[in-house]
């Protein structure tokens, strides 16, 4: 097995020359570095990562507590997180707190503990317990998707990645308004958290904007989970006068809500319009395909690296909080004509439609 000393050799250069090329820790002439590196190629040399962790205090892994693993958006968010730290020469260690504040108090510190560099953490409805620990122990951490009013008297104390949820649920809302539609329903997510009260927001802000009043009775939390979606909608199913139209604010809860349209011999868009937040890979699979907003998962997972990276290379920089833009993917679920499948990051624009005159 190939040494450290073996690849100065080969290089021509010292030893503590093809340590500072592996560990990044001093500027090296170019065609040295690329000497050092095609040497470490060729004699198929492997650091001992433990060692080098001992010398520069840094592991080169990453932490990250996402919970729901298994819901193809957290599963593309992971996707851009690990691609990113590859890329940049970083491992992953990945935990599950299940959005329960106590597990998630419990795996971070675990993660900690395993020496990680720094954290991307997905915080639960009440991350008071992960905030106390990531400050006590003064851990880097970037939160993502999820929003954490953290901000002390110089600021936010925490940088953040996620989408944007307010502006893109007042477009769906606007577009079945425009179709007609008066009351209009939506399948909120778990309380507390931030996705849930922005998207709330933006459901508000669409029905201010399409002169349509608030009722408060077609707003039902789902939980942000497929079984929430469906008790949720049927629940809104059962109103005097249930609406026409349904938002769904998570992919998750959209599966629950088209669960209880089957089971009420309901079809879509005939018997209601739906649009939801979120899309996935088998949308456009449905019958109708779903009218969707498509948030840029992998590239929140990639982001969040690169912004935890520019943290650890220097620590007292101001936090930020980096939103990103989501596409409005147009189909038919939400009552238009039959459209040709489209790539959500070339979505159609949208057609003038006559009103339907399905307002209740």
């Amino acid at each position: 097995m190939a040494t450290m000393a073996d690849v100065a050799r080969h290089a021509g250069v010292s030893v503590a020359t093809v340590s500072h090329v592996l560990n990044d820790t001093r500027p090296v002439l170019p065609h040295t570095r690329q000497a050092v590196l095609d040497a470490v190629e060729q004699l198929g040399y492997t650091p001992n990562t433990l060692a080098r962790s001992l010398v520069t205090s840094r592991t080169r892994s990453i932490g990250l507590a996402v919970s729901a693993i298994s819901n193809p958006y957290f599963t593309e968010i992971l996707q851009g997180v690990e691609a990113s730290a590859l890329e940049h020469g970083y491992s992953l260690l990945i935990a599950d707190p299940h959005d329960d504040p106590a597990h998630e108090r419990k795996v971070v510190q675990l993660l900690h503990e395993r020496r990680v560099d720094g954290m991307v953490v997905a915080p639960s409805a009440d991350p008071g317990g992960l905030v106390a620990y990531l400050r006590r122990h003064a851990v880097p951490a970037v939160f993502l998707d999820r929003l954490v009013d953290t901000r002390a008297e110089d600021g936010p104390a925490f940088d953040q990645v996620c989408a944007e949820s307010a502006a893109p649920v007042t477009e769906l809302v606007t577009h079945l308004a425009g179709l007609g539609h008066r009351r209009i329903a939506l399948v909120a997510g778990l309380p507390g958290l931030s996705t849930t009260s922005e998207r709330i927001t933006g459901y508000r802000h669409g029905l201010a904007a399409a002169g349509l009043p608030y009722d408060e009775r077609l707003v039902v939390h789902g939980d942000s989970a497929a079984t929430g979606g469906e008790r949720a909608t049927a629940a809104l199913l059962s109103l005097a006068v249930p609406p026409t139209a349904l938002v769904t604010a998570n992919n998750a809860m959209t599966i629950g809500a088209l669960r209880a349209l089957r089971e009420r011999g309901l079809s879509v868009p005939g018997d209601i319009a739906l649009c939801c937040f979120d899309d996935f890979a088998w949308a456009d699979l449905f019958s109708p395909r779903l009218t969707a907003i498509a948030q840029p998962s992998k590239e929140i997972g990639a982001q969040a690296v690169r912004v935890l990276l520019d943290r650890l290379a220097a620590p007292e920089r101001p936090a930020r909080t980096l939103r990103l833009p989501c596409t409005f993917v147009h189909r038919s679920s939400c009552g238009c004509p039959e459209l040709p499948p489209q790539h959500p990051e070339h979505p159609p624009q949208h057609p003038e439609q006559p009103a339907k005159g399905t307002a209740s």
